[in-house]
């Protein structure tokens, strides 16, 4: 079959366009970002063509997916509805694909694309799976029994997916521009689970996945005491994470993982227990865990002379805190810098006092004003990055051109983050490092 894939750079998309491509299909794609794009990497190692404007031929038998961020205004869905194309939701062909396989479904408001990518390296390294995980990377052999995908709840996508499995790191405010608020995310995460075939993976130290009714077997894990796998003996070093896990009262494991921050242990223990409901060995789960490299921009670290550079998609003040408590526990003896990107002016608005909290925790906070590809400024008034740096003591705006400003903390540990792309903010940086 034949695919055109609109916004075929974004994240998700990108490990669409890969996978259907691994299915056999022609693939091709289209994109307003002509600027490079880590997503990339994967569609060019597959040969799919990439277009900027409308000079691909579409054949009446191509099937049309797209971005949500294109609106049905965009030049090229109006092309591709004058032609009378067929156009099939994205979540629509993914559910599609997970039906295919035995689907391990990672969900969760944070750490589903790490939690993925650490059950995506143990089954890959030893039973061998199909993955889709959101960070661009997506591969498919029709002989794998497993498929590994990162369950997005926005729009309520994930419901297209009926896994096998399912795991549900945790649930919180998030996406309030398509949820009515708290109780309608954890009802949708509640349909998710109780679309699972066999048995569902849940944080239990999460308030809202507690409240939950489950109707398919559940496996709770957290550092409290009520849950059924409990983790214990957690210690934090700069060189990673060891810490144990107990099984009523009786040691699970031992473990030890070079990432960084309480919520990776949190995240890597979910992938612990489906993999050893999966007959992983402990032993050789440890192994693996110990060579594990995280996913894109999940805390990318580079040096360049003294100064180091993470790239991370942290874009919720959740997750900005672990990012920064992250950077605290590797490089204890450095000052910690925050830039950060607002993508919405939607999540600005209803997070604006959850981002002053979490980015008055760095040494010094940079933001940029709000770039958005899926809303417009003037449906939110008043909305702006100054809403956030006037609040904050050290923090002021920064705009693309002056990373030169940064050049103070050459020395120091400067954060990038957001959930769009920050590469050329970084490659800006180190022009005025070198």
């Amino acid at each position: 079959m034949k695919y055109y894939c609109i916004g075929i750079k974004g994240t998700g998309m990108s490990t669409l366009a890969q996978i259907l491509s691994d299915l056999g299909n022609d693939v091709s794609g289209y994109d307003d970002q002509k600027d490079y794009k880590f997503t990339q990497v994967g569609l060019e190692k597959r040969n799919i063509p990439i277009y900027y404007d409308s000079s691909m031929k579409l054949d009446k038998d191509v099937i049309v997916t797209h971005s949500m961020a294109f609106k049905p205004d965009h030049k090229e869905i109006k092309r591709v509805k004058d032609l009378g194309l067929t156009i099939k939701k994205y979540n629509e062909i993914v559910g599609d694909i997970v039906d295919l396989f035995d689907t391990i479904g990672v969900s969760g408001t944070h750490g589903k694309t790490t939690t993925s990518s650490v059950i995506k390296h143990i089954l890959e390294n030893t039973v061998k799976c199909n993955y889709f995980i959101g960070a661009g990377d997506g591969y498919v052999d029709k002989n794998n029994k497993y498929f590994v995908i990162e369950s997005d709840e926005f729009n309520k996508h994930f419901l297209a997916y009926h896994p096998k499995y399912a795991v549900i790191t945790n649930i919180e405010k998030e996406h309030l521009e398509c949820y009515s608020g708290i109780d309608d995310i954890r009802n949708t995460f509640e349909q998710f689970a109780n679309q699972t075939k066999e048995f569902v993976v849940a944080c239990g130290d999460n308030e809202e996945i507690r409240k939950i009714n489950y109707k398919k077997k559940v496996i709770f894990y957290g550092f409290n005491e009520n849950n059924d796998i409990v983790i214990k003996n957690m210690k934090l070093t700069n060189t990673g994470s060891n810490f144990d896990l107990y099984k009523n009262d009786k040691k699970y494991g031992s473990f030890t993982v070079p990432l960084y921050g309480k919520h990776m242990v949190l995240d890597v223990t979910a992938s612990i227990i489906v993999c050893k409901n999966l007959g992983i060995e402990e032993e050789k789960i440890n192994e693996l865990l110990k060579t594990f490299h995280n996913a894109k921009r999940r805390f990318a670290e580079e040096k360049v002379g003294n100064t180091i550079i993470i790239d991370d998609y942290a874009h919720h003040p959740t997750e900005i805190n672990a990012t920064l408590e992250a950077a605290k526990q590797k490089y204890p003896d450095k000052k910690i810098v925050a830039v950060f990107k607002p993508n919405t002016y939607s999540r600005t608005k209803d997070f604006t006092n959850e981002f002053i909290e979490v980015l008055s925790k760095a040494d010094k906070t940079f933001l940029t004003e709000i770039d958005s590809d899926r809303e417009k400024q003037e449906d939110y008034p008043g909305v702006s990055s100054k809403m956030i740096t006037d609040k904050i003591k050290n923090s002021e705006i920064i705009s693309e051109d002056k990373m030169k400003r940064l050049l103070e903390y050459k020395d120091d540990v400067i954060c990038f983050m957001s959930c769009a792309s920050v590469s050329h903010l970084i490659e800006n940086l180190k022009k005025e490092l070198n």
